[in-house]
């Protein structure tokens, strides 16, 4: 148990009353998502971020069902001094025709140490006897018996009744029997599940309003996502008078998912006012989502509501008009609330306005040039014609922008040739091989290297070319790279577009290139994510 909490319930000192619980599962129901694979290590490191968000309730995993999670509660008490979240092991009833104190699955869940634990109990009539192979009766036995063995022990229990939206209209009086049971038996909250997310908002507030009305018991809401309105059935739930809210990170889970935790959270701070986070955790959610998506090892969706990148991107020439006069004009929220910020995004759709806000968000102040302005938005539309993408390259729409501001192209060295060769053989084999002639510094440089493809052979001949001159070009690396064929012109002729992020550890930049080859196309953003770098590292213009 982490200091700063008591030793019955492990509720840390300080912290929101306990009138709403906001309850993360991420570490259990999360982890059952298609694709995610999470270590102990990687547990303890979400656990962490967690935590730091403020969330009330951590579900760790089932100890005793398998080494992982019993080892994930051994550690986290050790090695996390939780600030505020409180570690919850999640488990089953006790087995039919058994007694709670005798089942060695609810021992282990008292050996977990964890402070409150989660029970899943059968409240769909069918399920009862399908899957349990029991009577109505006996599960009611099983849920009573090992909620209040379980709090005779010093634990607090929730309990989630599964499938208790289908249950409900299959057999509503049942249903209401197993919450009441649990909560009779001691249970603090009984969390209604959509186990196999079909609800809508309409009915998951009326069922909602009905049991808190029949049963008295204080309510949760666990809600899946495969009709899409995970969100809107756990506030639907809230509104009939939910206290507890049960959400993954990023909504990942089974199937299409969970509940999702950020807007969740954020719907209830900024929209219906409610506190359910310490003070200024919400600013943190969008690094917070991000870290977490870092660990799972999957790319934070840029669309996702208030944490995504694209969140608060503005595009349309009309929106960055009224944004320039108050911002709030195409915003629900000011973005810094929730950690995130506003983003002008440049385009074949942008007016003067965009051009303006961009600039200032770049730190480059246009000072209201009307001609100068005039310019970059043609030089934009123009360009975007030919292929290329600003939107997606911050870096090469920054150097373009300095270009018109100062009259002149910032540049590090001069392109002279370059050449590309690959080779195949009739064994199978290939070779590619790239020379690059350049000047810098007045020096006239001619490099050559090889790579696993022609792409690859020339981002290392610019380098063997250049990393002589600027060293600090050591420090930079390509993170990504997406290579896009545009509409084609005569037959196989083409336009290709290639993307290249790069990074220098610190931050990451786009670049954008366009020919009509892919070499052509990569040389043009590589250029650009040199010089960008460059440029970042104070290094003075050479050419």
């Amino acid at each position: 148990m982490s200091s700063g909490q008591s030793e019955r319930t492990g509720t840390p000192t300080g912290e929101l009353d306990d009138s709403f619980h906001v309850f993360d599962t991420t570490l259990r129901d999360g982890a059952q998502r298609e694709g995610i694979n999470l270590t102990v290590g990687d547990k303890l490191a979400i656990a962490r971020h967690l935590d730091d968000f403020g969330v009330g309730f951590i579900e760790g995993g089932w100890p005793g069902a398998n080494p992982r999670d019993t080892e994930f509660f051994a550690r986290a008490q050790q090695e996390i001094d939780f600030k505020h979240a409180q570690l919850v092991a999640f488990g089953a009833t006790r087995r039919a025709g058994a007694k709670a104190s005798e089942d060695p699955q609810v021992k282990a869940l008292l050996d977990s140490g964890a402070p409150v634990i989660t029970l899943v109990a059968k409240s769909h009539d069918r399920h009862v006897e399908l899957a349990l192979r029991t009577t109505l009766d006996e599960n009611l036995e099983m849920v009573r018996d090992t909620v209040s063995y379980l709090t005779s022990q010093g634990r607090r229990v929730f309990v989630d009744c599964e499938h208790f939206f289908d249950g409900y209209r299959a057999n509503p009086e049942y249903a209401k029997a197993v919450v009441r049971t649990a909560s009779e038996a001691g249970a603090s909250v009984v969390i209604l599940c959509d186990t196999n997310g079909g609800m809508l908002p309409a009915q998951v507030q009326a069922i909602v309003h009905t049991v808190r009305t029949d049963t008295d018991a204080r309510l949760g809401i666990h809600a899946q996502d495969d009709t899409g309105c995970a969100v809107a059935n756990t506030l639907a739930a809230v509104d009939a008078g939910a206290t507890h809210v049960q959400c993954t990170a990023n909504g990942y889970g089974e199937r299409v998912g969970n509940a999702n935790l950020f807007p969740v959270v954020a719907a209830l701070e900024l929209k219906y006012g409610r506190q359910v986070l310490p003070e200024n955790k919400l600013r943190e959610m969008t690094r917070i989502s991000h870290a977490i998506a870092e660990v799972v090892s999957l790319t934070p969706s840029t669309h996702q509501p208030y944490v995504g990148v694209s969140a608060f991107a503005h595009k349309a020439g009309l929106h960055a008009s009224a944004i320039k006069v108050d911002p709030d004009l195409y915003q629900h929220i000011d973005p810094e609330r929730v950690g995130n910020h506003l983003r002008m995004l440049v385009s074949d759709m942008a007016g003067r306005a965009s051009i303006e806000l961009k600039g200032k968000e770049l730190g480059i102040d246009l000072g209201g040039d009307r001609e100068l302005i005039g310019r970059v938005v043609a030089r934009v539309k123009e360009r975007e014609l030919k292929g290329y993408t600003y939107e997606a390259a911050d870096a090469s729409f920054e150097l373009l922008l300095r270009e018109e501001a100062e009259g002149k192209r910032l540049r590090y060295f001069e392109f002279e040739s370059w050449r590309a060769i690959t080779e195949d053989r009739p064994d199978g084999s290939h070779t590619n091989e790239v020379t690059v002639k350049l000047w810098a510094k007045g020096e006239r440089i001619i490099a050559t290297a090889e790579g696993n493809g022609p792409v690859n052979a020339l981002d290392r001949a610019l380098r063997v070319a250049l990393e002589q001159i600027y060293p600090q070009l050591a420090r930079l690396g390509v993170v990504d790279y997406k290579g896009r064929i545009l509409e084609g012109k005569h037959g196989t002729e083409s336009t290709t577009r290639v993307l290249i992020s790069t990074t220098d550890g610190q931050e990451e930049w786009s670049t954008v290139g366009v020919a009509e080859n892919v070499i052509a196309a990569t040389w043009g953003a590589l250029e650009d994510a040199y010089t960008y770098g460059l440029m970042r590292a104070g290094v003075e213009p050479a050419v």
